[in-house]
């Protein structure tokens, strides 16, 4: 396994539609398993295979129990609505307020091609529409509507305040 260079905002590759994965091999487990390095070094919660340069649709999510593996994710069904601050590894110590789906399910394939269905709510449910949006070339702050303060982000992360 190895650590991959993400990406920032300004990269073209991040605002390109990704092809959906064909083969099922070692090159793509390499590539999952380096994903699943980045993500939990760089303490983020996901990372989609443009952030690192690989024009496929693929996913990895950090549960906070387990890394979940996304390939050729398509969300099925979204429900409800969260408001609250949003931040992307592309775009390093940036938050913003953005509305997602409170709910969320995507089926997907696995590293070997098996196709499954993952669900999750808030914080998870946020992740996997924030993750395929970035299968299809877009970043967060294309659907933001207020950058937050340093201020705001702070009492936010303690707890202090709802935005």
């Amino acid at each position: 396994m190895a650590l991959r260079k993400i990406l920032t905002a300004d990269e073209p590759a991040l605002h390109k539609v990704c092809r959906p994965v064909t083969k099922f091999d070692s090159k793509l487990h390499t590539l999952l398993d380096d994903m699943a390095e980045t993500v939990v070094e760089a303490c983020g919660v996901g990372l989609a295979a443009p952030q690192v340069g690989i024009l496929r649709r693929v996913v990895v999510i950090d549960t906070g129990e387990e890394i979940v593996e996304l390939i050729n994710p398509e969300i099925v069904e979204t429900s409800g609505e969260q408001d609250g601050m949003e931040g992307c590894l592309s775009v390093p110590g940036e938050y913003w307020l953005v509305k997602r789906p409170n709910y969320a399910k995507v089926r997907a394939q696995d590293r070997d091609g098996e196709w499954f269905e993952m669900e999750g709510e808030e914080l998870i449910a946020r992740c996997i529409c924030h993750e395929c949006d970035h299968l299809d070339g877009h970043i967060y702050t294309e659907i933001a509507y207020r950058k937050l303060t340093d201020e705001e982000i702070e009492a936010l992360q303690s707890g202090q305040e709802e935005a």
